[in-house]
């Protein structure tokens, strides 16, 4: 007897890109994202389908299971912080804090393009940061004693005062000083957005 064609669809997974081009971008990051593909948000709808169709494959053919890559690019989820994710308000919040969208989960997506977010959740800054190739650091000659200076991502191409630090010493200071992350996705074109900054809602600056 011959074998049905039925009887192949384990080894055939149904990853269909026609399916993928059918949803809209903003799905289509949120499904890169939660495949943990890195630099999501700077790619075109073209490469969002490519990406999200060749991880799905990946964990069809078991390769998830070899240390492929969810457990390559997420060694460790840092969770959303001491306050969930929700933006610190203090006398001195600056307006754009104010009038920034809350963050409050890696699911959430901006509601426009140039949209600016706020957050305090370490898991999506921390994302944020490394599909744009920064790193966490403080700036040399700022520390109090043991404690960090001030607080930083670099991305490796403009400052070199700048000192690599732990993801973990980070977000102790980030925490222990109640700053808040004010940042972009993507510019008004839809370009990727590197902006960023630190506020301290009880003196505006970090």
């Amino acid at each position: 007897m011959s074998e049905k064609p039925g009887n192949q669809t384990p080894n055939t997974p149904d990853v269909s890109e026609t399916e993928l081009r059918n949803m809209k971008v903003d799905e289509l990051r949120r499904e890169a994202r939660d495949e943990h593909i890195s630099g999501a948000s700077g790619m075109r709808k073209e490469e969002l389908v490519k990406e999200v169709a060749a991880v799905r494959q990946e964990g069809h053919d078991g390769g998830r299971n070899q240390g492929s890559r969810s457990d390559a690019k997420d060694p460790q989820d840092l969770g959303a912080g001491p306050d969930g994710g929700k933006v610190r308000y203090g006398d001195e919040s600056s307006k754009s804090l104010k009038y920034s969208q809350e963050i409050t989960s890696t699911e959430e997506e901006p509601e426009r393009e140039g949209r600016s977010l706020a957050t305090t959740h370490h898991e999506v800054i921390r994302q944020w940061a490394e599909e744009r190739g920064g790193v966490p650091a403080t700036v040399d000659g700022t520390e109090h004693g043991d404690h960090l200076g001030v607080l930083r991502i670099d991305f490796r191409d403009k400052d070199a005062n700048l000192r690599e630090v732990s993801w973990e010493e980070w977000f102790k200071t980030f925490d222990d000083r109640r700053l808040n992350f004010i940042y972009q996705e993507q510019r008004t074109d839809g370009s990727q957005s590197n902006f960023f900054r630190l506020e301290n809602p009880e003196r505006e600056d970090a």
